[in-house]
């Protein structure tokens, strides 16, 4: 294990992959300053390192995280919280190139819930709570979960969400969409870690732009994201892995894919 800061640890458990697991217990993972510099220089370093393929994301056993550390929000001014540049630090996250996988057990709340609507697939053990509870401190989400919830879960329930506060669970989070797989709270990391590993062996260039397309559709809609799409198709055909991974098909074989 070696750490990128005493907040934020960081596993190289498998060949590819990576597990970045926020370390502050006492508070359930609150998100401070520190931790969100540590999260944003984190993804920007991984996402440059070719060894790593696959990133998880995990908290404790307690919570995932609980949301922000409302210690260093209480007296902010507005002026305070725009010199954050917070947009930066979950732009860092957002713009990650790479396979993303929360696995969330406990707590998922506020900055924690739009912290797991980061990733591209969340596996939510079966005590995980989600919610986005700021409207109950006089507050908004800020770190995009009107948006992103709301293109997950449709409007009228995300209306729900945000505008009661109450939180909800795991099973109604996979019903809904919020999650992609429930599992024993014991099971939450190693199935992260499997799929991780799954990922980490499929062709690189692929799995970035299937990544790249979905997103782009969900921010321009789907003209853009078609358009993307056929572009992306069309420049995969150039790769040694699309030739390898067909031919392996025909003969009835495991392909070899090796990244380009």
């Amino acid at each position: 294990m070696s750490t990128a800061s005493d907040c934020l640890l960081q596993e190289n458990p498998m060949d590819g992959v990576a597990l970045l697991r926020l370390n502050r217990p006492a508070v359930l993972n609150a998100l401070n300053l520190e931790l969100r510099h540590a999260l944003a220089e984190a993804f920007l370093r991984l996402d440059a390192d070719d060894r790593v393929r696959a990133i998880v994301l995990a908290g404790g056993e307690r919570a995932f995280c609980a949301g922000a550390d409302l210690n260093e929000y209480v007296d902010a001014t507005p002026a305070q919280i725009m010199a954050r540049q917070m947009d930066r630090l979950w732009g860092a996250i957002a713009n990650c190139r790479k396979p993303v996988i929360a696995a969330v057990r406990g707590h998922a709340l506020g900055g924690g819930c739009e912290l797991s609507m980061h990733a591209d697939i969340l596996i939510a053990g079966q005590g995980a709570r989600f919610g986005q509870p700021e409207v109950k401190l006089g507050i908004m989400p800020g770190g995009g979960g009107t948006q992103r919830l709301t293109q997950v879960v449709g409007k009228f329930a995300a209306m729900h969400i945000l505008l009661r506060g109450e939180p909800f669970g795991a099973d109604a989070a996979l019903a809904m969409g919020l999650a992609s797989e429930v599992v024993n709270d014991d099971e939450v990391e190693a199935r992260a870690l499997q799929i991780a590993c799954e990922l980490a062996a499929l062709p690189v260039l692929a799995l970035r732009l299937i990544k790249e397309a979905v997103l782009e559709g969900m921010s321009s809609g789907l003209e853009s994201g078609l358009r993307f799409e056929r572009r992306s198709f069309q420049t995969l055909f150039s790769t040694r892995d699309q030739h390898e991974g067909m031919r392996a098909r025909l003969d009835k074989r495991a392909p070899r894919f090796s990244g380009g």
